[in-house]
Formats: structure tokens, C-alpha cells, sequence
């Protein structure tokens, strides 16, 4: 099982047999409120009959079609609706069939691009560290979380660097939203330019809100100076929104909530709510045309998947985009957003809790590490929750609250309630 201690969990297994709206309903019969949105991805809630409905027609109709020079006319509708609530510009899209794909996807594009306009030199990436970046060589490598990288550093890729991540308990615990404290972080990709030289980098990449590594909040100002930076020197800048997009933080994008806009954007989880596996990378037409136009006939891109534009997983989006449209989903996140932090911060005074943070509907619970025991608290918090019918995720020592966006006000409640009870039953 991935990211999973597989020897415990077959000691004392935890299994879901069904879905629907805001809960999973585990083997032994017990309701779970869905506080993670499965695993950051199920943004509009569970069994959405229009998303069944749209698979089963597809399955019946096209099942599956190559996307090596034949196409479908799905692929192209789907890439025409995630262009639509993209930031300006960023209206060319490739399909994958994850975040780690999307990823690696989106390297790739920035090293052709320079290539393409007479920069092959341009090599170097920038990653950040405590970043997730998903398990294909390259987002390990820009990646910034030490097991996944110590596992395999024999074999990451060359030329890759790091910014400091913007994480400081001593000055900005249980902000509220965006931090004050930290915008001159994004100075150190200064330090770097001056290391290797402008020549030699081709894209800066990080989350604009970092999920998988503990809910790190970008302080304001911050992703505001990276972009100036990378104008500078000519660098593509790539906001990593796996997690961000699709209402996450209340709005379409990261990118448009923060009003940054970036040169390119990755995406999955909430673009296909999760039903089918499905990813996206969203390109400014400048790029792609770069490299489209830099090859006078016959392949321009060399890369893809099997599975680029599913049938099943354009059908998926397409019909996800159209709840998300129709409900207003995005609008409801922002309109619930003050209602999740007043509930978040109650927990300041919980025990063990060191920090509070969020932004849109994502909330992290920083508790302090068990001496000799890291992690131990965060997974017995995890656990006792689960216990009590409520779902929330751990990484560390931080418990990392996202539900879907249909969540009601009781629901929000709920869970910081039962993660109040949790850390008070344990040591």
C-alpha cells in the first residue's frame, strides 16, 4: 500500500466500502465524516450522480481512444473548459493522469521551451524544501521532503536546488490566513541566481499553498516577489496546484486567489473530483508556441501518456467542471472560509497544539512532537479520530483538515470538535 506502515495497518485494518456527499461508510458499518476530501481530491463531495452517469455513458459509447496522432472530440472539450477558469494566458492544457505526472510533465515543458528558443543551456531547476512535488524522479528531485529523497538520492536528477521553505513558528503561529513575516524568503532565489547564474535556470517550482508537507501558508508578499524575481532573470515560474486548484482556497486557482499568476500550472485531485484518475498541465500560449514553432514538421513534444485524455476521465471532468459551475462551489468555499477558521483556531488552547494555521478550506493543527517519538501524537490523533467517525489526515506531527467544499457549518463543528477530543485522550 503506498505511504502506508503496511504491517500495521493489516494488524488493525481501516476500510471504506461506500461514499456519498460528506461521508464514507467503513466495513464494519460506521458513517466517517470526510474532513480530507479523500485524499485532497473529492472537492464536490461524494457519488455525484452527474459524474456516474457521464462515465457510464462514455464507457458505453468510447471506452478508450489512443491519444498518439488520432484524438477524441472529449479531450479537446475538456481542455477548453480547464483553460476557462485558468489565468489569463494559460490556455494550452496536456493532459495526464496525476499530480506526479503533471509534474514531471511541467519540467519537461520548461527545459523545451528554453531549448526551443535558444537556451538549451538552461538546465537547472529550482525546487523548495518541505516541498511535495509527487514520487516521479523529477518531483522528488525538486522536491524538498527528506525521506522521499533520502530513499532514492542515488538516482535524482542533477542540477537541482532549493529554496528555504517559510515555515517559522517564532513568527508567524496561529496566523490566520496569510502570514505577515516571511516575504523576504523569496530573496534567497536571488542567492541562487548569483550561485549558478540567470543562464543556467529554467523554472522555479512551488506550491503556492503547501498541503502534503503540513499546511505551509505562503506569507503575503512572497509568491508576489518570486514571480518578480523569475521576470527578472527570464525563469519560468510553475505553481504546483495539485492540491490548490478546484476551490480548494476558494477560488478557481491558487494563482487567481492570490492574484499571482505564473507561467505555468499543475493540476489533478479536485479537476475530475477524483472519480477518475486525471491530471492537467496549463501552459501560457507563449510557451507552447515556442516550442510548437521551433520544429518545422513532425513531432514537437516528446512526451506523453498512454492514458493523456482518457474518455472516462475527460467525461469526468467535463461534468465535474459543470457542478462546480452550476453550485458555485468555488464561491461557497470563500463564503465558508471565515466560519472554518473561527472553528480551527478554537484549538489553539487544545493540548499540544504549538500552531493554528489555514487558508481557504485547508487547516493545519501543529502539535508538538512526543520526545523520542516523532509523528506518534499526529498518528494517534489520526486514529482516534477515525475511531469516532471523523477523517482527517496527518503528516508529521500536523493534522491537515480539507473537506469538500458541500460541507455545512455543523460539519466543520464536527470535526474540530472531535480533533479537540481526540488530543485530549491522548499523552
Amino acid at each position: 500500500m503506498p505511504f502506508t506502515a503496511n504491517r500495521q495497518f493489516k494488524g488493525q485494518p481501516r476500510l471504506l466500502t461506500q461514499a456519498k456527499g460528506m461521508y464514507y461508510t467503513s466495513h464494519d458499518g460506521r458513517r466517517i465524516l470526510d474532513g480530507t476530501s479523500g485524499l485532497w481530491c473529492v472537492n464536490a463531495g461524494h457519488g455525484r450522480e452527474e459524474i456516474v452517469q457521464a462515465i457510464a455513458r462514455q464507457a458505453a459509447e468510447l471506452d478508450y481512444a489512443p491519444s498518439f496522432q488520432i484524438g477524441h472530440p472529449d479531450s479537446f472539450r475538456a481542455a477548453s473548459a480547464v483553460a476557462e477558469i485558468m489565468p489569463a494566458g494559460l490556455d494550452r492544457i496536456f493532459f495526464t493522469n496525476s499530480g506526479s505526472e503533471s509534474v514531471d510533465t511541467a519540467l519537461k515543458i520548461a527545459l523545451a521551451y528554453h531549448r526551443a528558443r535558444g537556451e538549451g543551456q538552461r538546465t537547472r531547476l529550482i525546487g523548495r524544501e518541505r516541498g511535495y512535488h509527487g514520487v516521479g524522479f523529477g518531483g522528488i528531485s525538486v522536491g524538498g521532503i527528506s525521506p522521499n529523497r533520502k530513499a532514492f538520492s542515488g538516482a535524482l536528477l542533477p542540477s537541482v536546488d532549493h529554496l528555504p521553505h517559510t515555515h517559522d513558528l517564532a513568527h508567524n503561529a496561529n496566523s490566520r490566513g496569510q502570514p505577515e513575516w516571511g516575504a523576504h524568503l523569496a530573496d534567497e532565489l536571488e542567492r541562487l541566481v548569483a550561485l549558478h547564474d540567470a543562464s543556467t535556470i529554467a523554472a522555479v517550482i512551488v506550491e503556492p499553498m503547501a498541503g502534503s508537507t503540513g499546511v505551509l501558508i505562503p506569507p503575503k508578499g512572497y509568491l508576489e516577489r518570486l514571480r518578480a524575481i523569475t521576470e527578472k532573470y527570464g525563469i519560468l515560474l510553475i505553481f504546483d496546484e495539485v492540491i490548490c486548484a478546484y476551490g480548494r482556497l476558494g477560488a478557481p486557482t491558487a494563482a487567481a486567489r492570490l492574484s499571482v499568476t505564473p507561467d505555468i500550472i499543475t493540476m489533478a485531485k479536485g479537476i475530475s473530483n477524483a472519480a477518475v484518475p486525471a491530471g492537467a498541465v496549463a501552459v501560457k500560449r507563449a510557451i507552447h508556441d515556442t516550442i510548437v514553432d521551433a520544429t518545422a514538421s513532425g513531432i514537437e513534444f516528446f512526451h506523453g501518456y498512454t492514458y493523456s485524455g482518457h474518455p472516462l476521465a475527460t467525461a469526468a471532468i467535463l461534468a465535474t467542471l459543470d457542478i462546480y459551475k452550476r453550485e458555485q462551489l468555488f464561491k461557497r468555499a470563500a463564503d465558508l472560509s471565515a466560519a472554518f477558521e473561527q472553528a480551527a483556531h478554537q484549538l489553539e488552547d487544545a493540548p499540544h497544539v504549538v500552531d493554528v494555521r489555514n487558508l481557504g478550506l485547508v487547516a493545519g493543527i501543529e502539535l508538538q512532537p512526543r520526545e523520542g517519538a516523532p509523528g506518534a501524537r499526529a498518528s494517534e490523533a489520526f486514529r482516534h479520530c477515525f475511531d469516532k467517525g471523523v477523517m482527517v489526515r496527518y503528516t508529521g506531527d500536523t493534522l491537515a483538515i480539507s473537506p469538500p467544499l458541500i460541507i455545512e457549518e455543523g460539519q466543520i463543528a464536527e470535526i474540530f470538535d472531535t480533533i479537540r477530543q481526540a488530543l485530549l485522550a491522548i499523552q
